[in-house]
């Protein structure tokens, strides 16, 4: 008699999601581990539907367990910042968005959230507007790139780039429902495409203003991250994921403030670029999780990227640190996109350096 293999089953699982929650709420937290881009959560019930954080009630968890503390004092405290409609269990349960806290009440290190919302909070009268594009790589659970042949390599890049065609792109059923998803819970996604590189991607998340690019991207990620689970894929942000002559991975981070929206606004561009170029290290250091080593993979002066070295600006240059769109420069007002940060930045770390640089001034 064959023994059968233990799996589990969707189909399965739907039978338990119509179930009445005798009018109970599933709140599902989430929070950044201890290594600054990884994403944990965990599930609570709420006895009624919470209408804004501050409903939900603080909660705490084994900071040992994410790199975040010591087993002797382990505990680290979840602070509700923003909720979300949840896509997986349906309303009316919730994803509750977290900063983290140690057990001195102190912003965890890699809690930037803290920090960015004092820094908007100084400049929302400039009415800062961010959007980011967020690149990531599908990959199997050999850690090869899904779709890829097993032995070898995809044709050169070029045909994959917003392509059509089960020889052109790899995994668009996970981009679909990723997006979808990103719909459902409120988060502000505004577009979607295959990258340069196969097997990689993009959504844009923005227009948003101030702290909301990093709360809307960072969940924008976890709805990413559990797609892909259920379709049994791996996503990595790492910016440079294939050695060789394949694009890296960025999050191209489009940034004005009223006075640059407003017209003439090409001179507040200017101002700002100016500005930008006197601390390309101070950004560079911001723009990826170990503070350039990631980077530095990626922005070699190739495959669309600048040096890391060296500061440069021009218009409609995908090769400059920032680029101002050719119909920004025509209508002589509107954006700049600064091209550095890595694809696993913290938007949160990438946004207040621009604002403090461009707005604050520091």
């Amino acid at each position: 008699m064959a023994l059968s293999i233990a799996a589990t089953d969707k189909n399965v699982l739907a039978r338990y999601g119509d179930l009445d929650q005798n009018k109970r709420v599933m709140c599902e937290y989430i929070w950044i581990d201890g290594t600054g881009e990884g994403i944990r959560s965990k599930c609570r019930t709420l006895e009624k539907e919470p209408e804004s954080p501050k409903d939900c009630p603080e909660w705490n968890y084994d900071g040992s367990s994410t790199y975040q503390a010591e087993g002797s004092n382990s505990d680290m405290y979840l602070r509700p910042v923003a909720i979300f409609r949840d896509p997986f269990r349906r309303d009316p349960n919730k994803l509750v968005l977290c900063e983290v806290y140690k057990y001195n009440k102190k912003a965890a290190e890699t809690n930037k959230r803290a920090a960015c919302k004092e820094v908007m909070d100084k400049a929302k009268d400039s009415k800062p507007w961010f959007g980011i594009e967020q690149e990531y790589t599908l990959l199997d659970h050999d850690g090869h790139p899904f779709g890829w042949p097993k032995n070898g390599f995809p044709g050169p890049q070029g045909p994959y780039y917003c392509g059509v065609g089960a020889n052109k792109v790899y995994g668009r059923d996970i981009i679909e429902a990723h997006y979808r998803a990103c719909l459902y819970a409120g988060v502000k996604i505004s577009g979607c495409n295959a990258e340069v590189m196969p097997a990689q991607w993009e959504f844009q998340v923005g227009p948003c203003e101030g702290i909301d690019m990093g709360d809307h991207l960072w969940v924008g990620r976890y709805l990413l991250h559990r797609v892909a689970e259920e379709f049994g894929v791996i996503v990595t942000l790492d910016p440079k994921p294939i050695e060789g002559d394949w694009n890296g991975a960025g999050a191209h981070c489009n940034y004005s403030t009223l006075a640059m929206r407003q017209t003439g606004g090409i001179k507040e561009i200017e101002a700002a670029i100016e500005k930008l170029s006197k601390h390309h290290v101070r950004h560079i250091k911001a723009y990826d999780p170990k503070e350039g080593k990631d980077n530095e993979r990626r922005l070699t002066g190739f495959h669309e990227t600048s040096s890391i070295h060296d500061f440069s600006a021009g218009v409609a240059n995908r090769g400059a640190s920032i680029r101002i769109p050719r119909n920004v420069a025509e209508d002589g007002q509107g954006y700049l996109e600064d091209r550095r940060p890595s694809s696993n930045c913290d938007p949160y770390a990438v946004t207040e350096v621009i604002v403090r640089t461009t707005v604050l001034n520091e």
